[in-house]
């Protein structure tokens, strides 16, 4: 991730097959370590019934999305593009950056909550969020885990890495899609939101929306990260820590 990105080295065209390659090999490896930290929740007489311990779900998020990252980035190093597709280089201006970090936190949290209400107006399922925020908010140690491994480790900067980094990067290369940003933005925005399938159709939907916005922010801010995920984490942290209030008592919802 040395490279100079000013001055890239020549890239290897990347075909469709090779692309398909890159990506299968990421998703697998997410899938297989992501699995690891779980086996021993697994009951082996109801395999499907699988336990709630906050710790492991967290260590299983963590690690399957750093097996990915990490054979991410040995692709794109391997193709000489490690360093624009994971621009964490200094801003020109970091007051620029963080204003569009709070700005785009603000605009995702419209995302969610506009979403939210059409999805229930067309009587589609909503984002199931509960079992995610039931297991982030069973102690205090359980939601300060969830908070830095999983909220800024594992979604602001992993997923930021993965989807508006790697699959950003590896789409703008293919033919027929290189110079077409607009076909790159919905297509790793559908990606984002399928990806989030556990959370039912409205969680598709609402996710592949903030995904959208997400990619259009990294191109706006010229390939920089940054803002993408400083307002990712910024979101995450907001939503789970309402969670955690209302579990508490705190907060109604």
């Amino acid at each position: 991730m040395t490279e100079d990105i000013a001055n890239p080295p020549t890239i290897r065209p990347l075909g469709w097959r090779r692309f398909l390659l890159q990506l299968v090999t990421v998703l697998l490896v997410y899938l297989a370590l992501s699995t690891i930290p779980l086996i021993p929740l697994i009951d082996l007489n109801d395999p499907g019934n699988i336990g709630r311990d906050s710790t492991l779900w967290a260590l299983s998020a963590a690690v399957g999305m750093a097996g990915a990252l990490l054979v991410a980035w040995l692709w794109l190093r391997r193709d000489g593009a490690a360093g624009e597709a994971f621009n964490f280089t200094r801003p020109e201006s970091w007051r620029r950056t963080l204003a569009w970090a709070v700005a785009g936190t603000g605009i995702i949290i419209v995302i969610f909550t506009v979403g939210t209400w059409l999805v229930g107006l067309l009587d589609l399922p909503k984002p199931e969020v509960e079992s995610v925020i039931d297991l982030a908010t069973q102690s205090p140690a359980a939601f300060a885990l969830w908070i830095t491994l999983v909220v800024w480790g594992t979604a602001a900067f992993g997923e930021e890495m993965l989807w508006r980094g790697f699959l950003m990067d590896r789409l703008s290369r293919l033919a027929g899609l290189r110079g077409r940003m607009l076909l790159v933005l919905l297509i790793q925005a559908l990606a984002f939101g399928l990806a989030h399938a556990y959370q039912d159709l409205g969680g598709v939907i609402i996710t592949g929306s903030v995904g959208l916005f997400l990619g259009w922010l990294r191109l706006h801010m010229k390939g920089s990260l940054w803002a993408a995920v400083i307002a990712h984490g910024l979101v995450d942290t907001v939503m789970l820590s309402l969670g955690y209030a209302e579990a508490l008592g705190w907060y109604g919802g």
